[in-house]
This record gives C-alpha cells, structure tokens and sequence, in this order.
C-alpha cells in the first residue's frame, strides 16, 4: 500500500476509526479521505455511490457501525441490525463498483456460538446458536463477512474481514447505558470517586471472562493484514488471553483510583460466557499485541480526563 494512496476510513470519529488515523498518519499515509455524519450518512445508498464516484479511493478501511453493550443492543435491537446492514452494504458494493483495490471490513467477535469451544477459531463461525443479547448486531457482521467473501468468489475483489475480541481505548463511549464494558465501568467508578460514594453496583455475576484489546494495537494489526493478508478467510485479532470481569473491574477501580466496595447485581444478564480468541493466525505473521492491559486502562483513564466526559461527570 503505496504512501501517496488515496485511504478511506469509515467511521474516523469513533474509538476504532480514529485509532486507525492515528496508525496510519504516524506510518506516513497522509491522503486520508474522512468523512462524518453530518457529511455523509452511509445508511443512504445514494449519498455513498455518489461518494465514491467523487473520491475514488484506492483502499478502504471499514471501520463504521453502530456498537453498544448488552444494554443497547436489548434495547435497540432494531437499529443495531438495521443501521449495521446499510452501512457495510452500501460501502462493500460501492467498493466494487468502482474498483477499490483493497478492502478491510471489522467484524466483532460475538459473530461466533454463545457456546463456543474456547479459544475459539475462525473456522466455528456459523457452528451454533449466537448469544441472544446481540444477535442482530452479530447477524448483521456474519452478513458483512459472507458479502465480503461472496464479492471476492463472484468478482475477484480483495476484501478481508477481521475480528478483534472486546476493545477500549481513547475515543471510546463513556456513556453509563449505551457503553461497552470498560468504559462503564471507568465511568461509574470515576463518578463513584468524585462523589465520595462507598460503593458501586456492577451488572451481572463478574464470573463471565473477557479478552480486552488496546484500540491502538488494533489498528496497528489491521495496517499489517491490509498490507501482507490476502487469503479469503476470516482472521482474529485478540491478545490470547482472558479476565474475568470481576477482575477487570477490580483493575479498572485500582486505576481509576477508587476504593470502594464492588456490589454485583446478579438480575442483570451476564451475555456469552467466555469469549477468547484463538489467534495462532495473526501469530503466525509475526505480530502480538504490544499494550498489556493495566497500561491501557491508564492511557485511556488520562484521555477520559482530559474529555467532555470527565467534564459531564
């Protein structure tokens, strides 16, 4: 991937988009074509073919979604299949149309069985029923995924899809309902301390156990896959090893600095039980995530302060 290709990264503004800018503007790729919302909603079919009839890019970057935790998707279930079918669909098909050389589609882990042999590897996708709290969102990704590969048997396009394990970083949703699970909880216990609360309620049992990836190594994988991975299959990227969620909050309370006591409310659902990847793929090329997670957590608690979000609380 040449340095003066033109790159379009879908979904610039959110925690993964702005994440892959970073990765690419720091390795030299200044021809970044960005745009947000309020520009160009890629739920209109329209809007998109006339975006890359105008702009042509060389590359694509499918970063664009609508995410949540299990709180959004039971509430949302609607948007989350719909909003997700549009956007990959009117992307992945402009793409073709107008001869996109390469194409990285993210997908999302919850793609595979609620009840998945763990770690689990690419080749169980479609082997069993899916975690039903976020069914629609992971239908939707597993249709991406299946466009993707029927594009490349029908048309000889070069579009990968990967499948990163549960993310965090800066430019992530701090929102206390509509967050992923890290950012919740760096949330609560930041306003838990600020307000000198004794303790803090946790959704679920904590027994559930979760691989958790830095945003920034995620995209330095993706940089790599979209310039040495070719191969038609799907291709995880995770840090191959797993917490539970207990343990994660305990690390997220210790960053944030919060002493208090950690409540479980046991009437809220756990989702998936386990949900580790099997990486041996991405291994096998020589890379390993480099962020190990209390580090993580700390550069993501800095960006939090320095938000609107800290400024909200």
């Amino acid at each position: 991937m040449e340095k003066s290709a033109k790159i379009y990264v879908a979904g610039h503004l959110g925690l993964v988009g702005s994440a892959l800018v970073r990765r690419l503007r720091a390795a030299g790729y200044q021809n970044l074509i960005l745009r947000s919302l309020v520009d160009l909603d890629l739920r209109d079919q329209a809007a998109v073919a006339a975006f890359f009839i105008q702009e042509r890019p060389d590359y694509v970057f499918l970063a664009a979604a609508r995410v949540g935790g299990i709180w959004a998707n039971n509430t949302y279930p609607a948007e989350f299949i719909y909003d997700n079918l549009l956007i990959q669909t009117n992307i992945i098909h402009q793409a073709y149309l107008n001869k996109v050389r390469k194409l990285l589609f993210l997908g999302s882990s919850c793609i595979y069985p609620k009840f998945c042999p763990q770690p689990m590897k690419e080749e169980y996708l479609l082997d069993g029923k899916l975690e039903p709290t976020n069914e629609p969102y992971a239908v939707a990704k597993i249709a991406g995924i299946k466009m993707c590969q029927s594009y490349n048997r029908q048309y000889g396009t070069r579009f990968i899809s990967v499948m990163p394990t549960n993310l965090y970083g800066p430019g992530d949703n701090f929102d206390l309902k509509d967050s992923h699970v890290i950012p919740a909880l760096m949330h609560k216990f930041h306003l838990a301390k600020s307000a000198g609360v004794a303790e803090v309620t946790i959704w679920g049992t904590g027994a559930p156990k979760r691989e958790f990836l830095y945003v920034d190594d995620l995209a330095d994988a993706c940089l790599l896959l979209m310039q040495r991975y070719d191969a038609d299959k799907i291709i995880n990227i995770g840090v191959g090893q797993d917490l539970t969620i207990k343990e994660v909050a305990e690390l997220v309370a210790t960053t944030v600095g919060f002493s208090g006591d950690l409540v479980f409310d046991t009437s809220y659902p756990d989702g998936t039980p386990r949900k580790l990847l099997d990486i041996s793929r991405l291994r096998e090329m020589g890379w390993q995530a480099g962020t190990q997670l209390p580090e993580g957590l700390a550069k993501t608690y800095a960006w939090f302060l320095e938000s609107s979000w800290a400024l909200k609380a």
